[in-house]
């Protein structure tokens, strides 16, 4: 009866989210032997329910074959989430369609598009003194032994074996860093935290002395930005540490804790059902326990003047990712983008969104994460699963819909520095993920494995695909610290393995300098994507602006292909011209036209 796509510029135009009284154009072809004239109605998205908004009529512009061809426009003039849809007569009506309207001063940083992101977990990167012993932590001299996983004799992994990795440690190796292209460095928690992953703040005002020292960390900031590198810290503020200033369950600390007293001035902050032993905590772990992200008190703490946010700021941070934003509040989020653009128009928030951020429910509330009024950028777990996908099942199809989303739905400022992931702190090694044939059962198997010869051969052959995808989509790659250089490990804890100083996987990190080069192409900061094909084990896409465009295509089949373009184009890693390249199997193409 009708035919409309509403991922094709030509139906829907301009792609995207769209700003608040932005003009969007439609287009839809209808059968000729249906003579209704269609109405666009569109309605406002409101937790699982919507509202009418408006309807906007449509008009006839001309005939295709058998198709009439119509079309309207109308602008929108409030941000949120909406639906917009055909009315054909009171009976017949096509399905929603997703709209995105953001606010028209929403703007996102320039200096992380184009670059380079590399994610360092402190105590597993580089060590440079010997530690002193601090509490009932372990002190490991084995640099590269297998992290502790064995719960204690009362049952609990208590996280509190350290390598040694610290601030002095990743300022010695900014050299390195900058030459494998990295422009932004996105640390692990570092503020004073019992154990080594440090999600259990201490105290968000104090570096944790493991780490180094507020001193430190300034020399840190300053000598990164002189490389041309940005610091990005995690915001864990969803929760804080029982064994912390602000709760100090265990009298560490020299503070009137929430769970010591009643009369704390911390006590607002948490959530007690019966204090003192019945509180909320973090998805039931008693070690985390929760924040009230309501809490006056505690909002200013973070977002206000002299809070933790600004506090950073000032001694040299360019960019907060928020850990677990689902658990954050609206308006919590919505007052700390306030308070990280006051003190730097140009600071990077990224979000930990595991799934589409234009359509994200948490505890029963559509999440307005790229209103204009939340964040700049979410951690792209879907482009990560669909990148996997195709490349372990050979088949595009998860990846060519993953990306249509993306561009139909998100602000084009968001989608040129969503963060894309191969790896995090939270997800198995990606050399293990792609070269392993079997991954073992019991925990004590994962733990001491090792890819063999012919699954490490074949990792690295489809890490090297996966990576060229990660770098050349739309978005910055982020690297998880080791996987330029070979690093395996199944999950946490053994994907926080220390970082194999002079014992790096050659081969992987040379193509990791080789993707680093091809990132500095100006098409990778703000370039347009069009996919050119999308053949079940075959993939092709295309960056361009205005004349300038390039191009990438992967073959994942058993077969050399031929891909044929319309244009001359030239290898970007060799020297053949024309219209016309062969593509062995389970390799990929890079071509350009200039």
């Amino acid at each position: 009866m009708f035919i409309f796509d509403s991922q094709s510029e030509f139906f829907r135009y301009p792609q995207g989210g769209i700003r608040i009284n932005q003009e969007i154009k439609i287009k839809i072809y209808i059968k000729k032997s249906f003579v209704q004239r269609p109405i666009i109605r569109i309605e406002k998205r409101h937790d699982y329910n919507s509202r009418f908004c408006k309807e906007v009529p449509t008009e006839w512009i001309g005939t295709e074959k058998s198709y009439d061809l119509y079309k309207g426009s109308f602008a929108v003039k409030d941000c949120g989430q909406y639906y917009y849809k055909f009315i054909f007569d009171e009976n017949v009506e096509s399905q929603p369609y997703e709209l995105l309207i953001y606010e028209e001063s929403y703007a996102t940083p320039q200096w992380i598009k184009g670059g380079i992101i590399y994610h360092i977990f402190a105590d597993r990167f580089y060590k440079t003194r010997t530690l002193k012993k601090n509490r009932d932590i372990i002190i490991r001299n084995d640099w590269g032994g297998i992290p502790n996983f064995l719960p204690d004799e009362e049952g609990e992994i208590k996280n509190n074996d350290f390598f040694g990795g610290n601030l002095e440690g990743i300022k010695e190796k900014l050299p390195y860093l900058s030459n494998i292209g990295v422009t932004a460095l996105y640390l692990s928690p570092i503020f004073d935290a019992y154990s080594n992953h440090k999600y259990d703040t201490g105290d968000y005002l104090s570096i944790d002395p493991m780490f180094g020292d507020e001193e430190s960390f300034a020399e840190l900031c300053k000598k990164a930005e002189d490389c041309g590198i940005g610091i990005i810290l995690d915001g864990v503020f969803s929760h804080t540490g029982v064994d912390s200033i602000y709760f100090n369950k265990y009298g560490y600390y020299n503070s009137l804790g929430a769970y010591q007293s009643q009369s704390s001035p911390y006590y607002d902050w948490y959530i007690f059902n019966k204090w003192k032993d019945d509180y909320e905590s973090w998805w039931g772990i008693k070690t985390l326990p929760a924040v009230n992200k309501a809490c006056e008190d505690y909002i200013n703490f973070i977002s206000g003047e002299n809070g933790v946010l600004k506090y950073w700021q000032k001694r040299g941070v360019k960019g907060w990712r928020l850990d677990v934003a689902d658990e954050l509040p609206d308006e919590f989020i919505e007052k700390l983008r306030m308070a990280v653009k006051e003190q730097n128009n140009e600071a990077f928030i990224v979000g930990e969104v595991w799934e589409d951020a234009a359509n994200k429910f948490s505890y029963g509330k559509l999440k307005k994460y790229l209103s204009g009024k939340q964040l700049d950028s979410v951690t792209n777990y879907p482009l990560r699963n669909a990148i996997i996908d195709y490349i372990k099942n050979r088949d595009c199809g998860l990846l060519y819909s993953t990306m249509n989303f993306i561009i139909e739905k998100y602000p084009p400022q968001t989608v040129n520095c969503l963060m894309n992931i191969l790896g995090t702190h939270d997800t198995a090694r990606i050399l293990t993920v792609l070269g392993c044939r079997e991954t073992p059962q019991k925990k004590n198997e994962r733990a001491v494995y090792k890819l063999d010869s012919k699954e490490l051969e074949k990792g690295i052959q489809l890490l090297k695909i996966a990576s060229l995808l990660q770098f050349t989509l739309p978005g910055v790659p982020c690297i998880y610290y080791g996987d330029e250089a070979g690093v395996e490990g199944f999950e946490d804890p053994f994907n926080r393995a220390c970082f194999p100083w002079e014992n790096e996987n050659k081969e992987i990190l040379s193509h990791y300098k080789m993707l680093s080069e091809l990132r500095k192409n100006k098409l990778f900061a703000e370039g347009k994507y069009k996919c050119l094909l999308h053949e079940a084990e075959v993939f092709a896409f295309e960056r361009y602006y205005d004349n300038e465009k390039i191009i990438i295509a992967v073959n994942m089949s058993e077969d050399t292909i031929t891909l044929r373009l319309k244009e001359n184009m030239k290898e970007y890693y060799g020297s053949s011209t024309g219209t016309s390249f062969n593509l062995n199997s389970e390799e990929y193409l890079v071509l350009f036209n200039g």
